[in-house]
């Protein structure tokens, strides 16, 4: 009895030790597994599994790596979109600059082939490359602007100036260019009193321009372009531009801004244009530290508007808000 007794003691200690020795190998079997894993993680993304403590706890290390695995899903779809727009906008580059480019040497071919002998045909000839040459170096231009814009190479210079001036200014440019549609360029009501706000003047009115230009030229024969100025907050105005043109579709307003973007898929290039001026309007507005808003309804119209600040001369006459108290 005494034997079967001590058997089964040194079975059970038998067992133990072997147990134990067991777990030790199999942890240490999966430890170096889990590690591997994190050693092959750690190189795509350091900064999520360096400083994390290795676990060989199954539930732990199955979150951690579906929480790894969903936010490079998230990345990966996010590169596809960017890739699809990076495509687009090389298209659209080369689309826009081969269109004047071959024009220009469609014409200096003709002309070199034997069209210089003919003095109507030559100064024609080489008015119409003219205007491509022209297209080109606008495109150029603001694509030039854009990169100093997004590298912040292009320096603002702010001052005091009236904003109702300049958008009158801006009226009287475009006044010829509107009256081929009979477009009436207008304010929303009279304001007899200047109003003052603090940025770039030429870069505020080259933001103007565009949004009065796009207006015209989406606009409908015998329509209206309005320019609104509102008090915002205490040391915020709100320049708004309405006109009452096709409108865009919900679907294409959040890619307006984007380079050579255009809501007419037919490729028209009638009206003109590099085909950034949003894009630009967009940059020199952030670059101000200020938002810029889009509305439209397809078929009614679209309203563009966005904030400056406010100078430090008294505005006697910028409207109020409904319920706003003045500052």
């Amino acid at each position: 009895m005494f034997h079967l007794g001590a058997l089964l003691g040194f079975a059970a200690i038998l067992f133990l030790i072997s147990f134990f020795i067991l777990q030790i190998r199999v942890e240490k079997f999966i430890y170096k597994r889990v590690k591997r894993i994190y050693d092959d993680v750690s190189l795509l993304e350091k900064t999520d599994f360096r400083d994390q403590p290795i676990t060989t706890d199954m539930q732990t290390l199955t979150e951690q790596i579906e929480k790894f695995a969903n936010k490079k899903k998230i990345e990966i779809e996010s590169l596809k979109i960017r890739e699809s727009y990076r495509k687009e906008f090389l298209g659209n580059v080369s689309h826009e600059l081969k269109t004047p480019l071959f024009m220009v040497q469609g014409y200096i071919e003709t002309l070199l082939d034997g069209a210089l002998d003919d003095k109507a045909v030559r100064k024609k000839y080489l008015q119409r490359a003219a205007k491509g040459v022209e297209r080109l170096i606008f495109i150029v231009r603001d694509l030039d602007m854009i990169t100093k814009l997004e590298t912040g190479d292009l320096h603002l210079y702010q001052e005091e100036f009236d904003i109702v001036e300049l958008v009158q200014n801006v009226f009287d440019m475009m006044e010829m260019k509107a009256a081929k549609k009979n477009i009436n360029l207008t304010f929303d009501m009279e304001y007899k009193n200047p109003i003052w706000v603090y940025a770039d003047k030429e870069r505020i009115q080259q933001v103007i321009t565009n949004l009065v230009v796009n207006s015209i030229k989406y606009g409908k024969q015998d329509g209206t372009t309005e320019v609104s100025i509102e008090d915002l907050i205490k040391n915020k105005v709100i320049i708004r531009v309405t006109d009452n043109g096709e409108g865009i579709e919900k679907q294409n307003i959040p890619r307006l801004f984007e380079r050579f973007y255009r809501v007419d898929k037919s490729g028209s290039r009638k009206e003109g244009g590099s085909g950034l001026g949003l894009s630009i309007v967009k940059h020199i507005i952030e670059a101000h530290k200020e938002k810029i808003y889009v509305e439209s309804v397809y078929g009614v119209g679209s309203e563009f508007s966005f904030t400056l600040e406010r100078g430090k001369t008294v505005n006697k006459n910028v409207r109020m808000k409904a319920g706003q108290k003045a500052p």
